[in-house]
């Protein structure tokens, strides 16, 4: 039997078994009568909301805070592996610089998704420059949404794959607050405390939350000769946050409807520094110990600061809801690592990081490998180390208004979603370079002191509109949307001597969405939609480079009778245009000043695949449940056209050849078993093997990832007024895999790692 048979029959047999599961509860649940209930007016309507059927058209999902504390995830990595169409590429190990893609699109950077926090886009500058160095601290979060399909019509700029919004802490109405404290294998840390309180006013309320976090580890790899090196000794990391709320509502009498009106100032403060590095290994090196670093890495470190404020105003009436916010975020990095061996123009002598790694006993790249490693010193100028710091400050502002309203039209009930958004985003770039010498197993920078190789500034300014108008025929629901990216972009090249490269552009773009949702009866129903999907090009990029477009389409069957959930979908996104861009995270070629962020067209692309969720929860006895779930995801992907690139992730391609980074099948399986005042669960993660690169001429050791399970346990313990106490274990077999060799080298998963931590509510 073939591998696609075997992979069209098992999507068949848990397809199959899941409509069984469903179709049986549905059967038992009809035969009680259950009023209808209202449409919920929320800015994402999702399924676990309420215990009732989720009638959005789309794939929706939540996860809450009693999710997120089955294993107290730090990365979000982990956390998405129980989201069913998340498709991602690990690079760390800890999740600090996530690579999360949707549905096909390609995980780089996460840059094609919309990264959310309360609402608010969260990225550095998702327009002008949207990859994502920066992401928030997952154990601040107390929920996370992911909005797939039709849906993402309403979120920008990209609207291919989706939206993932995160949710911090909100103000509490009685006094609250908790301290928790946890430690780890490797030297994790972490300290996290959080209070907050409302008062009762004469007219109103008053309240505020406080939060600190301060997280920290040793890092699980050893770097060559640290203990000798003038910088850190270790791959760790040190992070840092802190975040302030306050708020006051009322309530108003308008036109003779009451209304809540609520105000809220969000302040928050966060900053990490890693020893985090692009380099990998040889794969020789990598199968005879997966957690070393070469000694060129010892100078490695990423040392960032982010700064918000959010203001927050919201009306919400019976049929009616207002929400204004006004945000900042800023944010400044530095990231040092080396970028490559000094260039000289020799033929000979030139290469890449990932070209001597790819083949290290090939000629001269033998002396190279011996530099690396600190078993040669450099003597030649060609074997100095070319040391970048990517040094670049960022700032992301803007205004949005979103309006909710319930009403009928000819007895027909309608609810409107309108909203608005001016934003305003901006990277400056200050990238230098430095020559470093290898010195007996030591790294230290030369005598010349540092250049600057790139100095420039790309900024955006970008008006949205979006509607999405629901209404009701009697079992159907249907939705039609529509989203406008209106952008004014500049870029400037701030080197003495450039001033005449500079660009500016202007970019009009119109999308469309189509959906619906039939109730077959209180318990299920059945939903499809269409979408158009884009992603903008950067300010920086000529007029030839087209942006990302896609139609997109999906089928779906739904199920809930709040002891069983159940979700499938079918999805195909058709790709007019795939775009990628060039840069450190991508490839060693990409270091090259000429290339960096520079974006390149793919042509037609098609991605197809099932997403399935099944969540149940068996109750052994008054004292014991067993909650379960099932989380699969089968992916295929194919370019349309044969072309030749210089793109890495791409090189020669073939019609037929896949999608990079993108597995056929994941499959994720939870168990867990809970009592009175404990539980204990076990997720169980499988994730196919990764093409790295769609054709050939691609400077790789090899193509693919290793295709690799991964077990992870968690329990915890209620001791009453006395707090929690929990343990896990990531990675409990302590299963080593080759996850990616980008951007040089081979880099592995993370290993076994244990965590004890005590919890205390006051």
């Amino acid at each position: 039997m073939t591998n696609t048979t075997t992979s069209i029959v098992s999507i068949a047999v848990l397809t199959a078994l899941g409509l069984a599961a469903s179709n049986a509860y549905a059967e038992e649940a009809n035969n009680a009568a259950s009023a209808k209930v209202e449409k919920d007016i929320e800015h994402i309507q999702i399924i676990s909301r309420k215990d009732e059927l989720n009638k959005e058209a789309g794939s929706v999902t939540l996860l809450d805070e009693v999710a997120l504390e089955k294993f107290e995830y730090d990365d979000i990595h982990r956390i998405l592996a129980n989201v069913p169409g998340v498709n991602i590429r690990q690079e760390d190990g800890y999740g600090l610089r996530p690579n999360i893609g949707f549905r096909g699109v390609t995980p780089e950077r996460s840059k094609k998704i919309n990264i959310l926090e309360d609402g608010v886009l969260s990225g550095p500058a998702p327009y002008s420059a949207p990859a994502a160095y920066y992401f928030p601290s997952m154990s601040r979060m107390t929920s996370v949404e992911v909005v797939k399909g039709p849906g993402a019509i309403k979120y920008g700029p990209n609207t291919v794959a989706g939206t993932l919004n995160l949710t911090t802490r909100a103000i509490p109405e009685l006094a609250t607050g908790q301290i928790e404290v946890a430690a780890g294998s490797n030297g994790y840390g972490k300290l996290h405390g959080h209070y907050g309180s409302t008062t009762e006013l004469k007219d109103g309320r008053l309240g505020f939350v406080g939060e600190v976090l301060r997280q920290q580890a040793d890092g699980f790899k050893d770097i060559d000769n640290a203990q000798q090196s003038l910088f850190d000794d270790d791959s760790g990391f040190v992070k840092n946050d802190i975040m302030l709320k306050v708020g006051y509502a009322n309530t108003l009498n308008l036109f003779g409807d009451l209304v809540e009106q609520s105000f809220e100032m969000k302040v928050s403060h966060s900053n990490e520094d890693s020893n985090e590095t692009y380099l990998g290994l040889t794969d020789a090196d990598f199968t005879a110990n997966p957690y070393r670093r070469y000694a060129i890495t010892q100078a490695a470190n990423m040392d960032w600061e982010h700064d918000q404020v959010q203001f927050t105003h919201q009306l919400t009436a019976s049929k009616f809801s207002l929400t204004t916010r006004l945000y900042n975020n800023e944010f400044t990095r530095a990231w040092r690592k080396v970028n490559s061996f000094a260039q000289t123009g020799n033929n000979a002598t030139d290469r890449t990081l990932q070209e001597i790694l790819a083949n290290p006993d090939e000629g001269i790249n033998q002396e190279f490998y011996q530099v690396i490693t600190g078993q040669k010193d450099s003597e030649a100028l060609y074997e100095q180390l070319v040391v970048g710091t990517n040094d670049r400050s960022y700032y992301s502002r803007g205004i949005q208004s979103d309006v909710k309203f319930s009403t009928a039209i000819a007895g027909t009930p309608n609810l409107l979603n309108v909203g608005v958004r001016f934003h305003q985003d901006r990277i400056d770039r200050d990238h230098f370079e430095q020559n470093y010498l290898m010195t007996s197993g030591v790294l230290s920078p030369d005598q010349l002191g540092p250049k600057f190789t790139t100095v420039n500034y790309e900024e955006t300014d970008a008006l949205s509109l979006y509607f999405a108008d629901t209404l009701t025929f009697g079992a159907l629901d249907v939705t039609l949307g529509g989203r406008a990216e209106l952008t004014e972009s500049r870029y400037q090249n701030e080197v003495a001597g450039a001033e005449q490269d500079w660009l500016e552009k202007q970019t009009d773009v119109f999308l469309y969405s189509a959906s619906a949702f039939y109730t077959l009866n209180d318990n299920m129903g059945l939903f499809a939609g269409v979408h158009e999907g884009f992603v903008p090009t950067s300010p920086k990029q000529a007029p030839e480079i087209e942006p990302e477009q896609s139609v997109n389409y999906e089928l779906g069957y739904r199920y809930n009778d709040q002891q069983t959930q159940f979700e499938t979908v079918l999805f195909f996104n058709d790709f007019d245009n795939l775009k990628e861009s060039c840069s450190f995270s991508t490839s060693a070629s990409c270091t090259n000043t000429a290339r960096v962020d520079q974006e390149y067209n793919g042509g037609e692309v098609d991605v197809k695949g099932l997403e399935l969720n099944l969540q149940r929860r068996e109750y052994v006895s008054d004292h014991f449940d067993l909650p379960w779930s099932i989380t699969y995801t089968r992916t295929d992907s194919e370019f349309k056209n044969s072309f030749e690139s210089t793109f890495e992730l791409w090189g020669d391609v073939t019609a037929g050849d896949p999608v990079p980074y993108l597995p056929e099948q994941q499959l994720t399986v939870n168990l867990g078993l809970a009592g009175t005042n404990w539980q204990v669960n076990l997720l169980v993660k499988y994730i196919d093997e990764m093409q790295e690169a769609a054709g050939e001429n691609v400077a790789l050791s090899g193509k693919t990832t290793d295709a690799y399970t991964v077990v992870d346990i968690s329990a915890s313990y209620e001791l009453g007024q006395w707090g929690s106490v929990y343990a896990k274990v990531d990675n409990l077999t302590d299963k080593v895999a080759l996850v990616s060799r980008r951007p040089f080298g081979a880099r592995p998963s993370k290993p076994r790692q244990v965590f004890v931590g005590y919890k205390y509510d006051f």
